[in-house]
């Protein structure tokens, strides 16, 4: 039996205090987007695409009246580019992109985001500094790490261990090989360890690690961390990545990513792990 006060597990109902604070975040994040040159998008809730984006497990889908299948949105980023690139096409101008909505997935989640596209660019940097940004402006300070899928990839395939170490953070096997560079690679956070580590790693491995670090040149942020055996599997990240994360809550990823023959970076923000940030600071 199903009560009348009841909602389905993993949906969401604000008010009071955690709506205005939603609502906040929201205005915060729009201001310092459109500061940066980037225009809003609000793209549809029903899709007939989100099966490039999302395992087609987690997607809530049905039929149109022509039987096609259509889900709902389960993903933004890869509508933004399709829609931009495809359907507004010469339309628009603008390559700078972000929207401010849920998305759904399989059986009843709704995952409220605020998130942003650059298509074209390779520049990571630029989507890391808008974070920053709006998480002074909210006066938080989650730790940043920036990652590399790439590098856990590599050293699946030159070493024969298996992805699923990593993506576990089995540290305990990938020190077993006992190789020096990825001893110290496995030990590796600070942008200092980085430089060390390309010393001795092999040429590969140092392009990766190269990349991170002229990354983190770029970014004027004092809580960064570095994490170049992570591994997440994931549709379309799959080079420079970062994260924010604070009090073991992710409120943000991002990377760079390419769709067909369309390069851009971007990010999303999870705006229900920042209210509940947010909300144990002023109960303190």
């Amino acid at each position: 039996m199903i009560y009348e006060h009841e909602i389905p597990k993993n949906s969401r109902l604000y008010f009071g205090k955690s709506a205005k604070l939603k609502r906040e975040i929201e205005n915060i994040s729009s201001k310092v987007l459109e500061s940066f040159g980037y225009e809003e998008i609000v793209t549809p809730i029903l899709s007939y695409h989100q099966h490039n984006a999302v395992n087609e497990k987690e997607l809530i889908r049905f039929s149109d009246e022509r039987n096609n299948i259509i889900s709902l949105r389960a993903d933004s980023t890869l509508d933004v580019v399709r829609l931009i690139t495809k359907r507004l096409g010469r339309s628009v101008k603008n390559k700078k992109w972000f929207y401010i909505q849920p998305v759904f997935r399989y059986p009843s989640s709704e995952i409220y985001q605020v998130g942003a596209e650059y298509i074209g660019s390779d520049d990571l940097s630029e989507p890391i500094k808008i974070v920053i940004d709006i998480y002074e402006k909210l006066d938080l300070k989650p730790t940043l790490h920036i990652c590399n899928i790439n590098i856990p990839k590599i050293i699946s395939k030159d070493l024969g261990l298996p992805i699923s170490v990593f993506e576990a953070g089995n540290l305990e096997e990938i020190l077993k090989i006992n190789v020096q560079w990825l001893n110290k690679l496995a030990c590796l956070q600070f942008v200092d360890d980085i430089k060390e580590v390309i010393q001795i790693a092999p040429k590969n491995i140092k392009e990766e690690l190269e990349k991170m670090y002229i990354l983190s040149k770029k970014i004027e942020y004092e809580n960064i961390l570095f994490s170049p055996l992570y591994y997440a599997k994931m549709r379309y990240y799959d080079d420079l990545f970062f994260r924010f994360f604070d009090s073991n809550k992710t409120l943000c990823i991002g990377g760079y990513y390419r769709f067909k023959d369309i390069q851009a970076v971007g990010f999303a923000e999870y705006l229900d792990a920042i209210i509940e940030v947010k909300g144990s600071m002023s109960d303190e």
